[in-house]
């Protein structure tokens, strides 16, 4: 990002603080306007869950976080913002009183989106000023680790508010039509009104019910969805054959969807009850943590097969991706990242296979740097890892930001000789070194060989520049 970017969120909440920390770690500035005296309290809250979980997605450098502030009035939150989010409570009444107030003072071509999970884009304009400026932009919950977001209003606003959300992660969905709760939550309202009568009728637990979905068919839609799905249960005939197959169950009267059961105190006192016997044994916070640390786990699953919200992750690392180092006469730094919970072992700390994913991940940017590059290993020509000494110093924890400092000690023919120090950023605590040798291979004969053309020149050169340097004070130390 260029500049610094500045994103108002109107009311400070769960999704406000929500949209606040997505902001924030995404380097933007951001104003929070809200009359609640515990609001930087409660958003101070959310934004340390984000902290150890959101930056623990990416493989790369994160941007420096943007400037938090808090604002004495709607006025002045919204007066220099470039997004205004309003996150008030689910009233069309108050939304439409503080609307009025946002584009009394905020620049015209500030993009104006609200979280409303219900109302349509026409009934939040009704009165506006400038209605094109107003639309839906509903998230989910937790807003700094779920990338989805719906947005409902004029094509043309949507356009600029889809380029904004993608450049901090999200994965923006622009709705067709707009309906009463837009798509995903006229989904879940049919899944949560099953689920009552479950309860109601005796047939199931909060937790069993949960359970059905955390173990079944919930961890089919974490990766493929519905149809996607479906799809795959209809064998090698597909769609079709699952609609003939299926279809016909459609008319039985097997649902309870059209009916409602009333929500008396003897049901919901059955409901708040089995919940607490299900997960009144851990706080708010503790719940919002666990949550988190399963959600960063399986969404990093994804990434190496770079499917579903693991795709997206990819795209947005390579946005975040830092340029590989131009200067070859000083020290490389090759890496910089933040270490996340499934690293983590049962010490407490990174395991130790982790150490070599850090020092290999190194040695790929080195691999970048003189051109063997993927193209390159599409040629046939590669360099193999044949040695890893690595020397453990320090512990590492979940969410350090660590950093690995790299230098050449020979880089002649096959072989490539790297030494990298990882170095906690925080404190500068030399954590982890490791001797790294590789050598030069065919990958059709699978045999050491030359490296060839502009990669033997750029090696070459980079051996060169770096064999004037000292040694590493780690290997110094070492005698």
């Amino acid at each position: 990002m260029s500049e610094t970017k500045t994103a108002a969120i109107i009311g400070g909440g769960v999704i406000g603080g929500g949209w606040a920390a997505r902001f924030l770690l995404n380097g933007w500035d951001v104003i929070v306007s809200d009359p609640d005296p515990e609001v930087e309290r409660k958003v101070g809250e959310v934004l340390a869950n984000a902290r150890r979980s959101l930056p623990a997605l990416s493989d790369v450098s994160v941007p420096k976080e943007g400037r938090l502030s808090y604002a004495a009035s709607l006025a002045e939150a919204v007066a220099d913002a470039d997004w205004i989010q309003e996150s008030a409570p689910e009233r069309l009444d108050i939304k439409h009183v503080i609307f009025a107030e946002i584009q009394k003072h905020c620049r015209h071509d500030a993009l104006i989106g609200s979280s409303t999970s219900g109302f349509k884009p026409s009934e939040l304009q009704q009165g506006a000023a400038r209605p094109e400026q107003i639309f839906v932009a509903h998230p989910f919950n937790p807003v700094y680790l779920l990338p989805v977001i719906e947005l409902v209003g004029v094509e043309a606003t949507l356009l600029r508010a889809k380029d904004v959300l993608a450049g901090i992660g999200m994965k923006p969905l622009i709705v067709r039509k707009e309906i009463d709760a837009h798509i995903a939550d006229r989904f879940l309202e049919a899944v949560w009104r099953e689920a009552l009568w479950l309860v109601k009728d005796g047939i199931a637990t909060t937790q069993e019910i949960d359970d059905v979905i955390r173990y079944g068919f919930g961890m089919r839609w974490a990766q493929m969805g519905l149809f996607e799905t479906y799809r795959i249960a209809g064998g090698e005939a597909g769609m079709r054959h699952f609609i003939a197959q299926f279809g016909p169950c459609l008319s039985w009267p097997w649902t309870k969807l059209m009916d409602v059961p009333e929500l008396t105190d003897e049901l919901t006192d059955m409901i708040a009850d089995q919940s607490d016997a299900q997960s009144g044994m851990h706080s708010i916070r503790e719940l919002e943590r666990i949550r988190d640390d399963n959600l960063v786990s399986i969404m990093r699953a994804l990434k190496p097969r770079n499917w579903g919200s693991g795709e997206l992750l990819n795209q947005h690392d390579a946005r975040m991706k830092p340029p590989l180092p131009t200067d070859i006469s000083v020290p490389l730094k090759t890496l910089e990242r933040v270490i996340p919970v499934d690293w983590m072992d049962y010490n407490g700390h990174m395991n130790e296979s982790r150490y070599g994913q850090v020092f290999s991940d190194a040695g790929d940017v080195v691999m970048g740097m003189v051109g063997a590059d993927q193209e390159y290993i599409s040629g046939g020509l590669s360099y193999f890892t044949v040695s890893n000494e690595i020397g453990y110093l320090s512990e590492t924890h979940l969410g350090d930001v660590i950093h690995v400092r790299t230098q050449v000690l020979e880089a002649r023919g096959k072989k490539l000789r790297l030494y990298h120090e990882m170095i906690r950023t925080a404190d500068d605590e030399l954590l982890a070194t490791c001797n790294q040798l590789l050598l030069h291979v065919s990958l059709e004969t699978r045999r050491t060989c030359e490296p060839e053309g502009e990669v033997l020149a750029r090696i070459t050169a980079l051996g060169e520049a770096q064999s004037k340097l000292p040694k590493p004070s780690s290997m110094r130390d070492k005698g």
